[in-house]
């Protein structure tokens, strides 16, 4: 028996999702919450949805049993808190939260009530990540040395549109968000791999000069004026890793998002030509782009047709790093999307919910990925201070955590 699903916002990245979890054996409906009632419209007849609600309150109130919120960023902390506190489990778009507040409210109502909480940070599945991961639960990396991630976006590609979509004509009051406010992708894909933690962190800030005005002081809601942030991170495990956030970027590489990682016995590097795996014991180069390229696949075939360009990350399908086995035969041909992180992220909380098991990006690791940009953004405004990040624990003893790769959803 399946559950019912409310996706909360009819914007750009929502409309990926939405088919994704029709199409999964174990969702029954799926039904959409959006204040504007074009756009409401507009979605309710793209994706024939029976049901539609012109707010997330009226949402609340229906039989659904879980949410999916695609909103916008400063608003994801208190509608998650709101919706645990409806009843309802929550697949949350990143980031989880702009405060420490709200990020120690989301586990408090998680672990008061026992329902699902998952943040959908998309770098977990990049094939980059996941390559890594395997390769370090393996042992080939040894012990963790340093490992850096940037996120490298400039405003010009599609986030102007992306905030005026979404933020209406006061967009600039959004769009100036500090760049360690957004900082998941680059956290996750480290911290993601080794399990660690941070435990401190130095920033420094570019102060912005770009005549659009987006990042000063008075003209966003952060009272925020840097458009780039570097930090340097302590890590639990004695490792160190630096995290760059850009906004205002010279950048034109295939995707936005980039890590590398260095052990103790090997080491992957990435980088705007491709990626390489060196081993100390074999003293080898190993050249990792076939298996990590997004291909025109289908689920469980190796097809071709690469895409190269952050034009197509949307399209981009799956890559021969991927666990393509573990996800449910309805997917098979389906549309993915972010380097071929979204069937995953919709098939994680979906197993999730239908199990009452902990997603591998449940609150406790969303916390994580979470608490060392804002506790970095703070340092950059004392140019630079080292700072403690807070440790928001770990989930329950007796709560189990979910294996995806080990739970094949059903045949439909």
């Amino acid at each position: 028996m399946g559950f019912k699903l409310g996706v909360v916002g009819a914007g750009q990245f929502s409309k990926c999702f939405i088919p994704l979890f029709q199409a999964h054996p174990y969702v029954e409906e799926v039904t959409l919450a959006e204040l504007q009632t074009d756009r409401r419209e507009q979605f309710a007849k793209a994706f024939r949805l029976k049901r539609t609600y012109a707010s997330l309150d009226e949402l609340l109130t229906s039989d659904v049993d879980a949410v999916a919120l695609f909103t916008q960023r400063h608003l994801h902390g208190p509608q998650a808190i709101q919706a645990l506190r409806a009843g309802k489990h929550v697949y949350c778009a990143v980031p989880m939260a702009q405060s420490l507040e709200e990020i120690g409210q989301i586990i408090d109502e998680v672990r008061r009530s026992g329902l699902i909480y998952m943040t959908g940070e998309t770098s977990y599945y990049y094939p980059s990540t996941v390559y890594c991961r395997d390769q370090f639960q393996s042992g080939a990396f040894g012990g963790f040395v340093y490992g850096e991630a940037q996120y490298l976006h400039d405003m010009s590609h599609g986030f102007y549109d992306a905030f005026k979509y979404s933020g209406g004509p006061d967009w600039k009051q959004v769009a100036g968000i500090p760049p360690m406010h957004y900082p998941t992708h680059s956290v996750s894909m480290v911290i993601s791999v080794t399990g660690a933690k941070a435990t401190k962190v130095a920033c420094l800030g570019y102060k912005d000069g770009h005549e659009d005005e987006v990042f000063r002081k008075g003209a966003n809601l952060w009272d925020n004026e840097f458009s780039n942030q570097s930090a340097l991170v302590r890590t639990s495990d004695g490792g160190m890793m630096r995290l760059n956030e850009f906004r205002r970027v010279g950048w034109g590489g295939r995707n936005s998002v980039y890590m590398s990682m260095f052990g103790t016995q090997g080491s992957y590097e990435e980088h705007a030509g491709g990626s390489v795996w060196t081993s100390l014991k074999w003293g080898t180069v190993e050249e990792l782009t076939p298996q990590l390229q997004c291909q025109n696949i289908r689920v469980r075939l190796d097809e071709q047709g690469i895409h190269q360009t952050l034009a197509h990350d949307f399209n981009a399908s799956l890559a021969k790093a991927h666990h393509h086995y573990r996800l449910p035969a309805s997917y098979n041909g389906m549309p993915n999307g972010h380097l071929g992180s979204h069937q995953f992220l919709a098939d994680d909380f979906v197993k999730a919910v239908h199990t009452n098991k902990l997603p591998p990006n449940h609150a406790w690791r969303a916390a994580d990925y979470m608490a060392p940009g804002l506790i970095a953004h703070e340092s950059s405004l004392r140019d630079g201070e080292m700072l403690d990040v807070p440790d928001f624990g770990e989930p329950p003893a007796d709560w189990s955590l979910l294996d995806p790769d080990a739970f094949v959803a059903e045949r439909e």
